[in-house]
């Protein structure tokens, strides 16, 4: 126990070891200004109406069916409030109430509806939050030029506002390198690495882009460019640690978000992915950029105090309580992100497929999945059986992310079972005439067709009304002419 209690104390101060600030306010206010930008795209291209209020019907996550849509006018608002509440994250004003106001409200949109889950959406809430709980407004923020001021009408000596404990470097260098590796371990599968599966499919709708376009016409190119997604994904996180090849790897990792923002339309998550990849770099690499523009070396590389500072004030015990409770909780996130994308193991099968833990889980681009649901609604009483189709209750885009995802349409069941109730058809049973097309299968049927899925609850369980996935091999890539 001792040995362990000494092992613990080194752990414990290696992670309070302090290191410069400046990469923190950098992250914050660069990402600040990105989820600005953010909301401003929801409110320019019309998506906070067609995602979120249009539906007539929501589709809700497990535990959060409480949470309720807003109307149009204040969700509209809700949008404009969201991206001031960016700006001033961005800027550090009143920091510790504009921070946490924008996480809740992004958390807020997300829960909204599942249909609209994405994983840079995902991504961007984890990040303001972390963002919010950390001391990112200790430097280059209003916070702190005013709380300078404050303290020199006073007299009092100038707080020290350069350095932030390491274990938040290092909690969101996890964050980051979580999503780059379970990226690249969910492409570990046949689909991607022996047919090149489903970027050829993807590719294939582009060759009219200038340039690349002829060369994703050329046998081999979707498979090639897929190892080279493999490989990026699994091994960048190591590039970015080494310090000799990290301005390569970082420069790798610009060319690969660029690339991915002009082939694929998928938002603001390129840009968030290259500027979370900052985290590898040097804790003062700000200072030192700017010092580089200046064509000047003052203030280049770590802080170092002109005199030996005074030994450390032993912290009450309370303090070193908290300061414990909060590596301990920081160490719990750090578990939970690295055993959620794992969770899928548990219910055996092609996650791709049955879609058990795949939320959360960074399974980025891996996926092709399209088909069409028929909902028959048979009357208990009389036997009179009706065929429903989901866009009588949906909009197109919810039909369309509904359709290969069978938690959404055990969802869609149990509304369709009330909604025909409550018009006076009695007691109804509904089920599902399902085919579904997998990284460019050929469709086959996703949810039993004998299953009546009002007797069927969602829940973490595995969901024995679902049909195994098909074992045929996707079809080859081949080249556009």
């Amino acid at each position: 126990m001792g040995t362990l209690g000494v092992l613990l104390r080194r752990v414990e101060a290696a992670l309070l070891r302090p290191v410069d600030v400046a990469w923190l306010a950098a992250y914050r206010i660069l990402f600040g200004l990105a989820l600005a930008i953010s909301m401003e795209r929801f409110l320019a291209y019309g998506w906070v109406d067609t995602l979120l209020v249009a539906p007539r019907f929501r589709f809700r996550y497990w535990g959060f069916a409480w949470v309720e849509p807003l109307s149009s006018g204040a969700m509209h608002a809700l949008f404009w409030c969201l991206a001031a509440l960016a700006l001033a994250t961005a800027a550090g004003l009143a920091f510790r109430l504009t921070a946490p106001l924008f996480a809740a409200g992004l958390t807020y949109i997300q829960l909204v509806d599942v249909s609209t889950y994405l994983n840079h959406y995902y991504l961007a809430g984890l990040l303001a939050w972390l963002l919010a709980l950390s001391p990112a407004n200790r430097a280059w923020s209003v916070d702190a030029w005013l709380r300078a001021r404050w303290n020199a009408r006073r007299g009092r000596p100038r707080a020290d506002d350069r350095e932030v404990a390491t274990a938040w470097l290092i909690l969101f260098r996890v964050q980051v390198g979580v999503v780059y590796f379970f990226a690249g371990l969910a492409k570990a599968q046949s689909d991607w690495l022996l047919h090149g599966q489903p970027l050829g499919i993807w590719l294939g709708a582009s060759t009219e882009l200038p340039l690349l376009g002829r060369l994703f016409t050329v046998p081999g190119v979707p498979l090639a460019m897929s190892w080279c997604g493999f490989l990026f994904d699994t091994t960048v996180v190591l590039w970015l640690s080494w310090r000799r090849t990290r301005p390569w790897a970082y420069a790798v990792v610009v060319v690969f978000h660029v690339m991915t923002r002009l082939l694929f339309d998928i938002g603001m998550f390129p840009l968030i992915m290259s500027l979370s990849a900052l985290v590898f770099f040097h804790p003062s690499w700000p200072r030192a950029l700017a010092a580089r523009l200046r064509r000047s070396p003052r203030d280049a590389g770590p802080p170092a105090p002109s005199v030996a500072p005074p030994p450390a004030a032993r912290p009450s015990p309370w303090r070193a309580r908290l300061t414990r409770a909060a590596l301990g909780a920081g160490a719990i996130y750090c578990v939970v992100q690295v055993l959620m994308p794992l969770r899928c193991h548990l219910y055996g099968g092609n996650v791709l497929w049955h879609e058990q833990g795949m939320r959360f889980s960074w399974r980025v681009m891996v996926r092709a999945k399209g088909g069409a649901n028929t909902f028959l609604v048979r009357q208990k009483e009389t036997g009179r059986v009706f065929h429903v189709p989901p866009h009588e209750y949906l909009t197109p885009y919810q039909e369309n992310e509904m359709s290969g995802q069978p938690d959404l349409v055990l969802q869609l069941a149990h509304h369709i079972q009330r909604d025909f109730e409550e018009r006076g058809f009695g007691p109804v049973e509904v089920r599902v005439d399902s085919q579904v097309s997998l990284n460019g299968r050929r469709g086959a049927p996703l949810v039993d067709p004998r299953v009546d899925l009002t007797t069927i609850e969602d829940g973490l369980a595995p969901a024995t009304w679902l049909l195994p996935a098909p074992n045929e091999a996707p079809p080859p890539t081949r080249p556009v002419l």
